[in-house]
């Protein structure tokens, strides 16, 4: 327990640069007090000690707004930031080095007592307000971006987003801050604008195969000016950059 401690402690100097002594910590960080009551009550679960297990966590969830079960598995050096609205399932598996921000759901999506929660694997980070519903395993190493829903299974090393989140970037390469912590989950590229860029690039390839066989007036269409805006909206996707010629 002493250990753990030590190890709960240091791991929010490297993943906080608001932390500033180590009393300020244990005082006044509703994260680590939430995963030190959990140790505890998590030794009552598996000793069958049930209600008073249950009642622990009521207590510091009353006090801390974070609710973890205490049923829950939780691996070393977990940090909590913030922590408010955290919620943890009976089920869930949290691996070693995880970050979780505010508003953090690992929940469940069944009505079976068997395993319902998800699993989160070795330095997985959760933006805030990210809900990560069912019996899924999120890979190690993964980020999740803050309010997407997770339903289904992330490979390793990759980051999603959105709802239901998808893959949006497989991270091949990471910046660690000094303590070789990635924190930099906010890096997430717009798969919804990806997708239109795409879209737009291939409508125009399109528009001069058809003008160029004269299947269609080379002319702009007399009911809107979508082309001058598209174009003009997109030269660095390989469109043609030109002046409006009309408002």
């Amino acid at each position: 327990m002493l250990s753990q401690l030590r190890e709960d402690l240091a791991c929010v100097f490297e993943r906080d640069p608001a932390a500033r002594t180590r009393f300020e910590v244990l005082t006044t960080y509703p994260g680590l007090h939430a995963i030190l009551v959990h140790r505890i009550a998590h030794r009552l679960w598996r000793r069958n000690f049930r209600y008073l297990a249950r009642f622990l966590a009521f207590v510091v969830r009353s006090w801390t707004h974070i609710e973890i079960h205490p049923g829950a598995t939780i691996g070393r050096r977990f940090f909590i930031d913030h922590g408010c609205g955290v919620v943890i399932g009976e089920t869930a598996e949290v691996g070693d080095d995880v970050t979780l921000y505010h508003g953090v759901t690992l929940g469940g999506t069944s009505w079976s007592k068997g395993k319902r929660h998800p699993t989160l694997e070795d330095g997985v980070v959760v933006g805030a307000g990210a809900k990560i519903l069912g019996p899924i395993t999120v890979g190690e190493r993964c980020r999740v971006g803050a309010n997407s829903v997770v339903i289904a299974d992330v490979p390793a090393r990759r980051t999603v987003v959105g709802i239901p989140a998808r893959v949006v970037r497989h991270r091949g390469e990471s910046r660690p801050n000094p303590y070789g912590v990635d924190l930099n989950h906010h890096l997430i590229p717009d798969p919804v604008a990806s997708a239109i860029t795409c879209l737009l690039d291939r409508i125009r390839i399109l528009e001069q195969r058809q003008a160029g066989s004269g299947a269609m007036p080379v002319e702009d269409c007399d009911e809107c000016n979508a082309m001058e805006l598209c174009e003009t909206a997109t030269p660095a996707s390989g469109g043609v950059s030109r002046e409006p010629t009309r408002g």
